[in-house]
């Protein structure tokens, strides 16, 4: 007596499905990362020949009008250093971007620097790369 089994299973996987929600999950990353823009204040950025890409802890903004913003919040220009001492307690590593526009004298860049430095932070600017 010969017993076979009548269904044969089949051992196979499609892998039709799973590219699927790869190219779906590479299109929904595509478009959300163009959503990003790491300066939400409108300010123009002074050019450069070349930069490199830090990553901002701690992000300082000097607009047109010489407002400074501390994270994106207003701060009047004698609590900049508390608020920036108050910044960098929450942050792994000290360091700090400052975005000014390309109109803002250099004396404002030179205060939140020195105000950085003396809070030993590592201090950057910000700049668009010239075309």
């Amino acid at each position: 007596m010969n017993i076979k089994p009548q269904n044969k299973l089949e051992t196979s996987f499609s892998m039709a499905s799973m590219t699927d929600i790869i190219f779906q999950l590479l299109i929904f990353f595509m478009l959300t990362s163009s959503f990003i823009n790491p300066a939400v204040l409108p300010v123009n950025l002074p050019r450069a020949e070349a930069s490199s890409t830090i990553t901002p802890q701690v992000r300082i903004t000097i607009d047109e009008k010489r407002d400074y913003f501390v994270n994106d919040r207003f701060t009047s220009p004698n609590d900049l250093e508390e608020t920036i001492k108050k910044a960098l307690r929450v942050v792994s590593e000290p360091i700090v971007v400052v975005h000014a526009d390309e109109s803002v004298p250099v004396a404002y860049l030179v205060k939140v620097a020195s105000i950085a430095n003396k809070l030993h932070a590592k201090v950057s600017i910000a700049t668009k790369v010239a075309r």
